[in-house]
């Protein structure tokens, strides 16, 4: 599981790592059951404080996109149907890339369209 976080970045680290779980769950890189790293060692390997992981694997169960079971650890519960948000991201690409609107334009609208 390859996560990368921006320290330099506004958003809360917490978010970025809980966003980046949901975007690998979403394209199905984690399937169902999937057990992710100890938050101990995703900390570590992210060089975070272990709150950081931990606020972020509690926000995923508390959206149903994982379970947390003591011994078992973080789990995989849901990975939801996004076939069609993905055929919809698709067109506004090609949308943007027509309309020669830059990557970071098209992101900026989409972040500000989702509020």
């Amino acid at each position: 599981m390859l996560i990368r976080i921006d320290p330099s970045s506004a958003e809360p680290l917490f978010e970025q790592v809980g966003q980046q779980v949901r975007a690998l769950v979403a394209r199905g890189d984690l399937p169902v059951g999937t057990r992710l790293p100890s938050a101990r060692d995703l900390a570590a390997s992210l060089d975070v404080n272990l709150h950081t992981v931990l606020h972020a694997y509690q926000d995923l169960r508390d959206d149903g996109v994982i379970e947390l079971r003591r011994g078992r650890g973080a789990v995989v519960a849901h990975a939801p149907d996004h076939a069609p948000l993905h055929r919809a991201i698709a067109a506004v690409v090609a949308a943007a890339r027509d309309l020669d609107v830059p990557p970071a334009t098209a992101v900026a609208l989409l972040k500000e369209a989702l509020r």
